[in-house]
C-alpha cells in the first residue's frame, strides 16, 4: 500500500465489519503503524462502519456503506465512511458520559470516534464521516 486512494464497497450485513478489519490489518501491517493507532483506527472504523450499517442503511440489503482511505505523505490516513441512509444531527446527541445515559447500551459512537481520531468531520446531511488519523 502506497500514498494513494482506496475503496470499499460494502453490502449492508454485519459481515462487512470483517471485511474492514481485514482491511486495516494489512494497512497496519503494510504501513508499520504502532499499536496505539491501530487501537484507534480499529476501533473508530468498526463503530463507524457498524453505524453505516445498522442505522444508517439500516441493514437494506440494497444499500451500501462506502469506505474510502487516502494515504497523505506516509504520515496520515484519511478515511472516509458514508452510507445511503437518511442521515442524523450528529450535533444533537445525548453524552453518553451523563449520569442518566451511563448504562445505556447504544449511544456511545460518535462519542469514541471523536475522543479516538485525530479529526472527526460529518458532513451536513449526517450519513458521512471523515476520520483522520496521524502515525
Amino acid at each position: 500500500m502506497d500514498k494513494g486512494l482506496y475503496s470499499l464497497q460494502l453490502p449492508s450485513n454485519e459481515n462487512s465489519v470483517a471485511v474492514v478489519e481485514n482491511f486495516v490489518d494489512d494497512l497496519v501491517a503494510t504501513l508499520n503503524i504502532g499499536d496505539d493507532v491501530y487501537a484507534n483506527l480499529m476501533t473508530c472504523l468498526n463503530e463507524a462502519v457498524t453505524n453505516a450499517i445498522f442505522h444508517g442503511n439500516k441493514q437494506n440489503p440494497n444499500k451500501l456503506v462506502y469506505l474510502n482511505l487516502e494515504i497523505i505523505n506516509q504520515k496520515r490516513l484519511v478515511f472516509t465512511i458514508a452510507d445511503q441512509g437518511e442521515g442524523f444531527n450528529f450535533n444533537n446527541l445525548p453524552d453518553p458520559t451523563a449520569p442518566e445515559n451511563l448504562e445505556n447500551l447504544s449511544g456511545r459512537g460518535v462519542f469514541i470516534m471523536k475522543q479516538l481520531a485525530d479529526q472527526c468531520i460529518f458532513n451536513t446531511k449526517g450519513n458521512e464521516v471523515e476520520l483522520h488519523f496521524k502515525f
